[in-house]
């Protein structure tokens, strides 16, 4: 049918003088497409202009760009060109057509629902985008939690944003080194969690078990000193940023500290750190309060990290205190005949 539509044209041109050649084009046009010339006029300056705008983008982009060192700048002209060029674009396409859309209501309208019913996923993820750019949950550098991922954002476009994901199997909250891609939809629906926004910390806690025999008070406050050493500089710097937070949101904590907390656990006693960290900077502190802690205990006779352990003792001595010192325990030759049990107390 192409091919028939091509002959006639060109017959048409070939009896009719070269001047006429458009206007016979366009009565083709119109009689077997039903497409006037106004019509036609305005689609090709519609491709005009989506080819124009896309080539002063491009120019733009590299004329610009080069003069960005940092990467987090250079990144934001980039979306914000791309967005303006956009906008921009649309604005003179629709004022192409406005005249034409006057006349057309009710049939756009009829055409509206039912590309609104086909695409309403895609225009939720529109709405998600219009949510992020108007009430700035998260900005490109922050760390997120949302739909079961978590990471740092890299990426925001119109349907969707981009996690460099953290976690999974990997610990303490560290890159995996995969990229994922979540619909912007999904901030209209799932809870979101910002590690860094508005007040830039996160707690963290480090259990640390001593058995039972163990001079507790002396390993709580060794704790303390190391933790002190490791993050008191931090918490001091968070002091001074809690009256910012507060400024839009009811942010309250009674101390900034670190902390000790004790408790018991069946191998022993329960010695909880708690203290603040950056949350790209949690493993690397959680690493250096461990090693004070270790070459600290090292030093000390009277206190040992508890383990799951097994003991042996007679009958004759089932009644023994449990803060017994180990000879008492285990030292003892164990009378004939006597029965043997099983205790679990911590080594």
């Amino acid at each position: 049918m192409i091919f028939a539509l091509l002959q006639a044209a060109a017959d048409s041109a070939q009896a009719q003088p070269p001047t006429t050649v458009v206007s016979a084009f366009q009565t083709l046009l119109d009689t077997n497409f039903g497409i006037s010339s106004e019509t036609l006029f305005k689609v090709l300056m519609s491709l005009a202009t989506l080819v124009a705008m896309s080539v002063i983008r491009r120019l733009l982009t590299r004329l610009l760009e080069g003069r960005f060192k940092d990467p987090r700048a250079r990144y934001q002209f980039t979306k914000s060109l791309a967005l303006a060029s956009s906008i921009v674009t649309l604005i003179a396409i629709g004022t192409i057509w406005l005249g034409a859309l006057k006349h057309m209501g009710a049939f756009l309208g009829l055409v509206a629902a039912g590309v609104a019913f086909a695409l309403k996923d895609l225009i939720a993820d529109i709405a998600g985008w219009a949510f992020i750019m108007w009430k700035r949950p998260f900005e490109v550098g922050d760390r997120i939690e949302i739909a079961g991922f978590a990471g740092d954002v890299v990426d925001i476009r119109i349907f969707e944003f981009t996690l460099l994901e953290i976690g999974n199997w990997v610990d303490a909250d560290q890159s995996t080194g995969r990229v994922v891609h979540i619909p912007n939809q999904k901030l209209l629906s799932d809870p979101i969690a910002n590690y860094t926004a508005e007040f830039p910390y996160v707690w963290n806690e480090i259990p640390v078990l001593v058995t039972f025999e163990s001079d507790w008070k002396k390993a709580k406050a060794i704790l303390a000193q190391v933790v002190e050493k490791e993050t008191g500089e931090l918490s001091r710097r968070a002091e001074d940023i809690i009256p910012r937070a507060t400024r839009r949101l009811l942010i309250s904590y009674r101390t900034l500290s670190a902390t000790v907390y004790t408790n018991v656990r069946d191998s022993g006693v329960l010695l909880t750190v708690r203290h603040l960290a950056e949350p790209r900077a949690r493993r690397g502190v959680q690493e250096a309060i461990w090693e004070g802690i270790l070459d600290a205990f090292a030093e000390e006779p009277d206190i040992e990290l508890a383990y799951p352990t097994r003991r042996m003792y007679s009958a004759e001595y089932r009644d023994a205190p449990l803060m017994a010192p180990r000879p008492q325990l285990l030292e003892r030759e164990r009378p004939s005949g006597d029965t043997v049990g099983e205790d679990t107390r911590s080594g």
